[in-house]
């Protein structure tokens, strides 16, 4: 029995240790900071999943990015400023961030299913951690963090001013300036893991591209779209 405890203990200490390499300051919490990197396919709970933090991280990581944007560019209108907002917050933008924050080494998810290795999970993993620090540390100490070890360490602001921030737009405009027809189609959709899993298809005058899977239609078009881009050499 002690044998367990101490098992336990140790693996605790251990992810606090990998945990505060990865936020850059000792978490108080440490249950919110499990939940936050436990996604549902390893956890099917709403109380034991990310899923609820990711949905408050998001709402407080837009407020910060508004506040950050707003002082940065105080002659810039409004649909300047929205679009900033999106390049920042993007689900690709914030899972890069993760990666490069190491995320994925502390993310529990199921590591067999294969469409999880190419989904973006680590950037809804991501919102979650700041939905964690939010309620660890409050508001004031999350805002500070956020600026200092997310936006001002990865997003190069000043350039992605110059980012397209569709790629689907950027292939769509490729497209009707060179008389090319682009498609995007679902190639299959089924069920894994308790969740509809979508292959959709990036067609130029019906020749199959690139394809991409994804748990929804959108994320997997822009998957394939980039896809293409890169195939293309756009």
């Amino acid at each position: 029995m002690q044998f367990i405890k101490n098992f336990f203990k140790n693996k605790n200490k251990e992810f606090k240790k990998q945990l505060t390499n990865v936020l850059g300051f000792t978490p108080r919490e440490i249950t919110l900071y499990k939940i936050a990197l436990s996604h549902r396919s390893v956890r099917e709970g709403a109380d034991e999943n990310n899923e609820r933090l990711e949905f408050l991280g998001d709402a407080v990581l837009s407020s910060i990015v508004a506040h950050y944007l707003f002082k940065k560019y105080p002659y810039k209108d409004e649909g300047f400023l929205t679009e900033m907002r999106s390049k920042m917050v993007n689900r690709q933008k914030l899972n890069e961030i993760a990666l490069k924050m190491g995320l994925k080494k502390i993310t529990l998810y199921n590591k067999f299913d294969n469409a999880l290795k190419i989904s973006q999970i680590f950037g809804n993993t991501l919102e979650a951690l700041i939905g964690a620090v939010y309620l660890d540390k409050g508001y004031t100490d999350t805002h500070k963090w956020v600026e200092q070890f997310i936006i001002m360490t990865h997003m190069f602001i000043d350039d992605l001013e110059d980012i397209e921030i569709n790629i689907k737009n950027k292939l769509y405009g490729w497209a009707n300036k060179n008389g090319k027809v682009l498609e995007f189609e679902t190639l299959n959709e089924k069920f894994e893991n308790g969740r509809r899993l979508f292959t959709i298809g990036a067609t130029i005058d019906g020749e199959l591209i690139a394809e991409a899977k994804g748990y929804n239609k959108k994320d997997a078009s822009q998957i394939a779209a980039q896809l293409a881009v890169d195939k293309l050499e756009l």
